[in-house]
């Protein structure tokens, strides 16, 4: 299987950026990390093993971007107001740098974008809000309210990063036709610290018609990486 590191300088966040890409062909896969964690945690975590047959054969290609949440959400030391904006600078990496990267490597038209536990909140947030470039979101065990990282400051860049609070309201015809058309997956289980989180997304998404599978595994499978290996190979 064909597995590659690369380092880019970042003009956005000002700092070297991480990857790694498995695969040579097929849909491309854009993987988020947990909380504060790194490009390597996806392979590391025996996500990349789940999928090793469909990556060698040609059927996907993972891209594995790095984080940022310890400079943003988790970075107590600084003002909430500069942690929302660390994540806003770190959504322009992916949408101004890191998807150029992608599109060199991989010409498909679309992507594939998913994400585990926090990773899942980063995967639907940016879906939501580019549904232009994604054409499939899979949430596995995903937390989508980050106000709590934030002492009660609010402002427009929380709002509009905030999937609880903006999609209850959207109404743009642009975005919800487009939303409409996306596959939407919501991956949970009955002991999962997140279940709530999710059947509460869900209800948001029906609200506005937007289509998506809940799909809730009742094996009192908890929120960890064996439930994800088992959900990559499902959904992928």
């Amino acid at each position: 299987m064909n597995r590659e590191y690369f380092k880019h300088y970042s003009h956005e966040l000002g700092r070297d950026m991480e990857s790694l890409v498995f695969g040579h062909a097929g849909q491309p896969i854009l993987v988020f990390p947990t909380s504060m964690g790194r490009f390597f945690e996806y392979e590391d975590a025996g996500m990349i093993r789940a999928l090793w047959n469909k990556i060698d054969q040609g059927s996907l290609q993972v891209f594995c971007v790095d984080g940022v949440d310890g400079e943003s959400w988790y970075n107590k030391s600084v003002h909430p107001g500069a942690r929302i904006w660390r994540h806003v600078r770190y959504e322009r990496y992916i949408v101004n740098e890191f998807l150029p990267f992608l599109k060199w490597k991989n010409w498909a038209p679309q992507i594939a974008v998913t994400g585990c536990s926090f990773g899942g909140y980063h995967a639907l947030n940016f879906s939501l809000r580019h549904p232009d470039v994604v054409s499939a979101c899979v949430t596995m065990s995903g937390s989508f309210d980050i106000k709590s990282f934030l002492d009660g400051y609010y402002d427009d860049n929380v709002y509009f990063n905030n999937p609880p609070d903006y999609l209850p309201n959207m109404s743009d015809d642009w975005f919800l036709t487009r939303l409409r058309q996306m596959k939407i997956v919501l991956g949970t289980s009955d002991w999962d610290m997140c279940l709530d989180a999710n059947i509460k997304m869900s209800g948001m998404l029906h609200a506005k018609s937007i289509p998506h599978w809940l799909d809730i595994y009742n094996d009192n499978s908890k929120h960890d990486w064996p439930l994800w290996q088992r959900m990559a190979a499902k959904y992928f």
